[in-house]
Parts: C-alpha cells; sequence; structure tokens
C-alpha cells in the first residue's frame, strides 16, 4: 500500500501532497478553479556567513563552573547567558505556481492522490463533461518540477499561470516563459511560532550580501495557443500542456558569501530548462521513476491484513481505524522513506527540521537544524532502511560544522578539538545561541552537538563497512570532537571526569533549597555522549590498526575515568548526577536515555530497569517527535504491546488549523505533528518499526525482538544490519519462517533464535552455536545470499 488518495483538495499547507528531489520541494494543493504549488529550495536560507567577532569566554567558563562548585546556581545560571550568541539564520520559503483553470469551480468525481512508489501527485475531475488531468513530480536527474495538465476532450484547456514569492522579488516574462527572480533577507531572528510579517518589496534590489534566487517557468503545449506577459504565462484551447520549473540560487558555500548577479542564475534555468523540455514528457517522467525507485524499492515491508471494505480518505481512514489498520502501518512506515528520499539526496543541504518544506518566511524554530535530537532524528531510518546514499548530505554538514566548530573552540574556549551547541543552519553556525541574554541555557549551552553527530560517521561505517571513509573522512572528525572532550571534562568527585556548565536539553530541576535551576555539573546525558563518541574512537582505531596511537591511549583512559551512571529515589535512571527533582516528570524530552536508543551503552542489568522506570515515570504521553523517541526505545527494550499502544496515539489526525501544543499525532497529510509540522516524527515513526522486527545493536541480531500480537503475519526485506549484511525475512503466527542474507563485507554473521534453523546453502564454510546463549556464528562469503530455513 503506496497510495495516499483524497476525495477533496487541500485547503490548507498541511493537507498538501509533499513532492521533492533532495533540493527543490513542492507542495501540491489540487484545487479545481486554482491550483497551487508552494515551493522551496534547500539552500533558500536568510543571511551570509556570520561577520567574524571574537568571543573569548575562557573567564566566564571558569567563573561559571566555580559557581557550580559552590553550588550557586541561579548565579551560575546568568554567568553562562555571558557566553550565548546570536541566533542560527531561517530557512525561507521560495514562493508559488498558481495555475487558474477558466472552468469554474464545479466539479464532479474529484479524486487527488500521492503515489510514493513512484513519487508523483496526481488529480482527476469532471466538469462539464470534461475529465481534467494533472500529475506532478520533481525530477533528480533533471533538477526540475515537472507538471502535466490534460483535458479529456481536444483544446479543452484553457489556463493562468501566475509565480509569486513572500520574499523581495520581481517577475519578468520572456517568450514562453514567467521569470522570478528575488533576494532572500540578511537576517531573521527566529519567531518560534508562526508569524510571517516580513516586509515584501516589489520592483528593483538594493544590493546586499543576502542569497539571490531565480525561478523560471517554461510550457510545451501540444496544440492550443501560448502568451507571456504581465508575469503571466496564458494558454488557451489546449488538449495536453507541461509545465517545467527550474530554480538556482547564489549560494556558494557554507563559508563563502552569495553571488549578487542574476545572470548565473539565468544561465543555470535556462540549460536545465532547455534539457527537460528537448526530451519527451513520457522519457522525463520514466527516468524520473527509475532514480527514485532506485532507492525506494530496496525495502518492502508487509504485513498480512483485510482491506477495509470502504475506500476511505487517508485521513478519514487514520481517524476510523488508528493503527488497528495495518495497511495504513505500511504506509506511514514507507511515507518516512519517500519523505527522506525526498529531502535528502546525496550533494544536496540535509533535511531540516521540517525536511524541504516551508511556507513561512519565520518558520517554527527556524525550520532550522536542532541539534540536540531533532536533525539527528531525521537520520535513524537512513542506514537501516537501506538508504545510505541519503545519509550523506549530513555526513557533509558535520564535516563542514566541523571547520566552524573547531574555530569557535579556539576562539571562545582556548580548547582543542571541535565542537558545536544547540543549533546550526546553512552557514553551520557552531556558536551557543540565545541572543543578547534573552534564551535559557537549558537550550541555547549545549556543546554535546559533535559527540552526537559524529555516532552518525560512525554509524554509517558499521553499517557499510567502508573502511576508507573511516579512514579519510570519519575519523578525523570524531578525532577531534574527542580532543574537545577530553580537554571540556574537569576532575569531580572521587577523581571521576565530568562536565561543568551542563545541561541536560530543555528540562528544568529543582535545587536542595527548592529553586528552579538549569546549568549543573554532570547531566547524564552529556557523560552518555562522551562515552559513545570515545567507545567508537577506540573501535575505529583497532579496525584500521590505530589501538596505539597516543590521542586513543588518553581516550581510553578518559572513558575509564568517566563519572558513572546513577539510580535515583525512585529507581530511575537519574537525569543529572545529582538526583534532582524533576519541574516536569512527564517532560517530552528523554534525553539521559539516549545511552538505551540511539546510543548502546545500557543493554542488561540494573542500569536497563532504571531506563524502563524512567520511561514509565514520564509517560506515554507525548508530541510528535517526542513519540517517536518513545517508540524507539520501547522497541529497543523489546516491548510490542508497549509501542503499539503509542501507536495509538500517533495514528491520532491532527486538524490542519489546530497548532495548540497537545498531544502529538499526524496531518491530513500524514505529516508528523509537533504541532506544528517537525518531520522528525515521520522519520522515528520508521526507524521504530525497523526496530520491532530487527535489532543488531549488541553484537548480534535479534530477530522479530518486539513485534506487537497483532503482526502475526509479515515479511521485510532489504533492511540493513550492522557488519554489512542486508536481510530478507518473514514471519507467521510471530514466529520467523524464512531469513535470507547478504554478506556485504564478509564478516561473520551471528544471530540469536531459540528454534532449530536449516541451512540452505552448501557453501557455508563454518557454522558455530552457542546454545547458553541461543546465538549461531555463520563465517560467509563476500557478496554471497544465504538462505535459512526455521
Amino acid at each position: 500500500m503506496n497510495l495516499l488518495s483524497y476525495k477533496k483538495s487541500a485547503k490548507t499547507w498541511t493537507e498538501a501532497m509533499p513532492l521533492g528531489n533532495g533540493r527543490i520541494g513542492a507542495m501540491h494543493f489540487g484545487g479545481v478553479e486554482v491550483d497551487q504549488f508552494q515551493l522551496n529550495e534547500d539552500t533558500l536560507w536568510s543571511g551570509p556567513p556570520a561577520k567574524d567577532k571574537q568571543f573569548d569566554d575562557r573567564e566566564s567558563l571558569k567563573r561559571v563552573r566555580k559557581l557550580i562548585d559552590e553550588e550557586k546556581l541561579e548565579e551560575a545560571i546568568s554567568e553562562t547567558k555571558n557566553m550565548f550568541g546570536p541566533y542560527s539564520q531561517s530557512y525561507m520559503p521560495l514562493g508559488n505556481i498558481k495555475i487558474q483553470y477558466l472552468h469554474g469551480d464545479i466539479a464532479q468525481e474529484y479524486e487527488r492522490t500521492l503515489n510514493i512508489e513512484e513519487a508523483i501527485s496526481s488529480v482527476k475531475y469532471i466538469v462539464g463533461g470534461v475529465e481534467y488531468r494533472r500529475e506532478a513530480f520533481i525530477s533528480h536527474p533533471h533538477q526540475v518540477l515537472v507538471i502535466r495538465l490534460a483535458g479529456s476532450i481536444k483544446n479543452s484547456l484553457n489556463v493562468h499561470i501566475t509565480l509569486d514569492s513572500p520574499l523581495k522579488y520581481r517577475i519578468s516574462n520572456s517568450e514562453a516563459h514567467v521569470i522570478l527572480q528575488g533576494i532572500c533577507p540578511e537576517k531573521c531572528e527566529p519567531n518560534y511560532y508562526h508569524d510571517n510579517e516580513l516586509p515584501i518589496v516589489y520592483g528593483e534590489f538594493e544590493e546586499t550580501d543576502a542569497i539571490h534566487f531565480e525561478g523560471r517557468l517554461g510550457t510545451t503545449v501540444g496544440d492550443g495557443k501560448v502568451s507571456s506577459e504581465n508575469g503571466i504565462l496564458s494558454i488557451t484551447n489546449a488538449t495536453t500542456v507541461i509545465l517545467y520549473f527550474s530554480v538556482a540560487t547564489s549560494f556558494n558555500g557554507y563559508d563563502q558569501l552569495p553571488g549578487k548577479y542574476f545572470g548565473e542564475l539565468t544561465r543555470k534555468n535556462e540549460e536545465s530548462l532547455a534539457e527537460a523540455m528537448s526530451i519527451s514528457y513520457e522519457q522525463l517522467k520514466a527516468e524520473h521513476i527509475k532514480d527514485y525507485q532506485s532507492l525506494f524499492n530496496r525495502f518492502k515491508f508487509s504485513l498480512d491484513y483485510e482491506q477495509p471494505e470502504n475506500l476511505l480518505d487517508t485521513d478519514d481512514r487514520v481517524k476510523k481505524y488508528g493503527a488497528n489498520d495495518l495497511g495504513m502501518v505500511e504506509l506511514l512506515f514507507q511515507y518516512g522513506r519517500y519523505l527522506l528520499i525526498s529531502s535528502s539526496r546525496e550533494g544536496t543541504q540535509p533535511a531540516n527540521l521540517q525536511g524541504i518544506w516551508n511556507d513561512l518566511t519565520r518558520a517554527p524554530w527556524s525550520s532550522n537544524y536542532t541539534l540536540n535530537i531533532n536533525a539527528e532524528m531525521n537520520y535513524w531510518p537512513a542506514e537501516i532502511t537501506n538508504l545510505g546514499e541519503c545519509h550523506r548530505p549530513l555526513i557533509k554538514l558535520v564535516s563542514e560544522l566541523a571547520v566552524n566548530g573547531e574555530k569557535m573552540v579556539s576562539e571562545r574556549y582556548g580548547l582543542r578539538g571541535w565542537a558545536a551547541h544547540h543549533n546550526t543552519d546553512l552557514w553551520r553556525k557552531a556558536d551557543p545561541v540565545g541572543g543578547d541574554r534573552h534564551g535559557d541555557p537549558i537550550w541555547a549551552f549545549w556543546p554535546m552537538a559533535g559527540p552526537w553527530l559524529c555516532r552518525h560517521l560512525w554509524e554509517h561505517f558499521i553499517f557499510s563497512q567502508n573502511r576508507e571513509f573511516l579512514q579519510k573522512e570519519a575519523l578525523p572528525i570524531m578525532k577531534a570532537a574527542a580532543e574537545f572532550c577530553l580537554d571540556w571534562l574537569v576532575e569531580g568527585d572521587n577523581g571521576y571526569l565530568t562536565t561543568s556548565p551542563s545541561t541536560s536539553p530543555e528540562h528544568l530541576f529543582y535545587t536542595g533549597k527548592g529553586q528552579i535551576g538549569s546549568v549543573t555539573k554532570g547531566a547524564t546525558m552529556d557523560l552518555q555522549l562522551i562515552w559513545d563518541l570515545f567507545s567508537n574512537c577506540i573501535e575505529a582505531a583497532v579496525v584500521l590498526g590505530l589501538e596505539e596511537d597516543e590521542w586513543i591511549e588518553d581516550v581510553k583512559r578518559a572513558k575509564e575515568r568517566l563519572y558513572p551512571m546513577q539510580i535515583g529515589k525512585y529507581g530511575q535512571l537519574q537525569e543529572w548526577s545529582i538526583d534532582y527533582e524533576d519541574v516536569e516528570p512527564h517532560h517530552r524530552h528523554v534525553s539521559h536515555l539516549y545511552g538505551v536508543y540511539p546510543g548502546n551503552q545500557i543493554t542488561d542489568g540494573p542500569l536497563l530497569e532504571a531506563a524502563k522506570q524512567t520511561l514509565n515515570r514520564r509517560g506515554d504521553e507525548g508530541t510528535g517527535w517526542s513519540l517517536g523517541w518513545k517508540i524507539c526505545l520501547w522497541a529497543r527494550l523489546k516491548d510490542g504491546e508497549r509501542v503499539n499502544a503509542l501507536f495509538q496515539q500517533l495514528f491520532n489526525i491532527v486538524e490542519a488549523n489546530n497548532e495548540v501544543f497537545v498531544g502529538g499525532g499526524i496531518y491530513p497529510n500524514l505529516f508528523g505533528a509537533h504541532p506544528p509540522f517537525q518531520i522528525d516524527g515521520n522519520f522515528s515513526y520508521t526507524a521504530g518499526i525497523v526496530e520491532m522486527i530487527i535489532q543488531s545493536h549488541k553484537g548480534y541480531v535479534a530477530l522479530l525482538p518486539a513485534l506487537p500480537s497483532t503482526w502475526i503475519k509479515g515479511s521485510i526485506k532489504g533492511i540493513r544490519v550492522q557488519g554489512g549484511f542486508e536481510v530478507n525475512m518473514s514471519w507467521d503466527k510471530m514466529q520467523v519462517s524464512n531469513l535470507e542474507i547478504t554478506c556485504h563485507a564478509g564478516n561473520p554473521f551471528i544471530f540469536k533464535t531459540s528454534k532449530a534453523v536449516i541451512l540452505r546453502e552448501e557453501d557455508i564454510e563454518d557454522k558455530s552455536i552457542d546454545p547458553i546463549n541461543g546465538l549461531i556464528k555463520i563465517d560467509m562469503n563476500k557478496n554471497h545470499k544465504y538462505q535459512l530455513l526455521f
């Protein structure tokens, strides 16, 4: 089931259908009389790179550490604010294509769909006996948005097409083209809710260092007449019309000023349009589908279910059946993969807080990269669902951020290595945010983004087993992040190493004096992240034969001295080194459970039980991404029924005009509802499904670790596990029935099962069984496929 379908057009943005090729995004509304494509381009951000300004926070850092040691936590908060820097820049909307039909708005048999197996949106309806059809896709091979309009009766198409933008712009015509040119704002201070008030100015532009952009719309018609004037593309008496939209920006790189001349943008657009328009629509469509399916079709997920008798609109079906509709469970899973492919392709910017789709000049949280959970969560499904190439944009961001982070760390703190804080943007901002002391340290001051982002470098290696990537790209960045952590750590109680100042992202605590605090030392998440980075550096050094290097020895010694995790008075895993009381016991963040998921520091024993108690105390309520993290956590904890209960919350349609912070769910177009929209909820759901079916974080593969009782029969194909393996698996009566393994790296495959296994391959060189732990180890040949029957 790979189709979203509706019997009505989109009235609001979160009802529209998302299209994307990694760089260009569009939201297709599908109106009858007026159709709209709201447009985005992934480098369209406010600002040029930040002007060089010296920040020296070494004295502030000394003072805040002294205040924390003296337990003067209120003063420590104030002193920490002295280390704040400017806010990040904001992701901007490009504009709109509007297609006005001259046939009125009374239609019958309306149908609107998004086919995520082909990445094509479509609309059809009947007006006055004519069936009107349109379909759209954004081609990655040709880098254009393509829209096909058709009428069932000859010469029945009469349309006016316009372009506009919420930014400063001007419109012009050239032959059968309409051209939109504009400039982003140089600075856009964030507003964390929907405030769309930015000045819109038409006409000539003043010189600016901001990003310039041009969008160009062209057309071909089989018959009829085309005219282009006064900013309008008019088509009369046509039967079939193909529209092509290309866009270019003056972005020159994260560390360069944008270009200032539209001539280069015009040249790029003309070349793109000429190439796309030189071939047939059928060929454009075929090449688009082939390219997209080379990624999408790698992975199949199927559950055994009965199709509902009445085919409802997708949102109505969710409302009626919720997570009990296993067809919708499948659809939402693959929708996450569709959105990742559509917003993150090799060579593009990584998916931001809203993927690639944004219609507001002041998007929620600036639609930037929020590094204390959200940007990383976007990529949880990348490796495991066979989309390693889609992970590359985030990896490139990390490499660029490390450059700015190294300069920032040296200037601000006088330390080695690199770090980043709560937010970054197109310009790879690494400094703490918060403005002129207006922010709060619980989100503004958090220098631990480096270790978390380095986990993505490590995961790209452990799934791909690409030693060249590890040696040349990943380990140098991981090493520099580790150097910062070595320098940042301070000696605390009993000779242990800890962090100071330290915050647990976005959560407050009560001090022993009953005051509200945010800044302390040794937040559990800090130490889990550093443990994770140190462990991965040590393992990488073993892989590359560098385990005796001096810096690795330093990492090993420091890892042994990290302040250990603590179990608190409620039996919970402590969020801070001190057993503070939570200000919000049901807070949306569960930062101190990083060591359970996505990390692997806590896998059994009392700490794992304490992690479960923490989750129980937090409760199951949650907004979109928070609910998604809980889904992944309970899946890793092998509680499929608990996960299924969380699905019941997630499969809750949030009305498109509801932007109140209530329990999360999904919008009518299945976008994750924080609310407002954040795409991480979609991605974490997809990752959580995989975690329920297969896990490989403990050094072996666990099959069906968290299957709920409603998933009696199913199959999954193309799943990736650590060690360089690809797995196809089917199950019946909640038991594995068939397992097919492709070995991409020549490593032994170790898995756990309580059932007898028949090995169908005669050329398996060696097999060993650990009867106590139920582990089977099979030595495999690289690039060979093996089949096991249970």
